[in-house]
């Protein structure tokens, strides 16, 4: 298969020549393709962890809140003017806190999920040019 060089005619080349000139062209277009959304996509894996164990984290706090209210329910239903419950709602109330900054985080990084935004603009580029090259009246080929 020959490869055409800058300044050779399309003209002076044989079919089977062009069809193979072709064929290698697109061949290498889907694999550049490929490797772009490959690394698109594994950067947005990336982001979808982060979220996801922030996601996760949240619950687990949020567990623990319902057992330190739970206790601190309990406690003060117990020993009505004994002030141990306070403390026990006061730590409660921290962690409430944290699990809303962790649940604001992980929505902020889930944000920032692009989903392959390069990769659809170049196919659409790519198929544009196509459809265009194939609207015109002479043969022309680009190397």
């Amino acid at each position: 298969m020959s490869e055409a060089l800058p300044g050779e005619r399309v003209e002076d080349k044989s079919v089977g020549e062009l069809v193979a000139l072709a064929s290698s062209n697109i061949s290498n277009l889907i694999r550049a393709e490929l490797d772009l959304a490959k690394l698109e996509l594994k950067a947005d894996a990336k982001k979808a962890a982060i979220g996801s164990a922030s996601f996760g984290t949240a619950g687990m706090i949020g567990g623990l809140i319902v057992i330190l209210l739970s206790i601190a329910f309990a406690y003060g239903l117990v020993a009505l003017g004994i002030w141990h419950w306070a403390a026990f709602l006061i730590v409660a109330g921290v962690y409430a806190v944290v699990a809303g900054l962790l649940m604001l985080f992980g929505k902020w990084r889930m944000g920032k999920i692009e989903g392959a935004k390069r990769t659809r603009k170049t196919l659409k580029d790519d198929f544009s040019a196509l459809r265009h090259r194939g609207d015109s009246d002479t043969p022309e080929l680009t190397v």
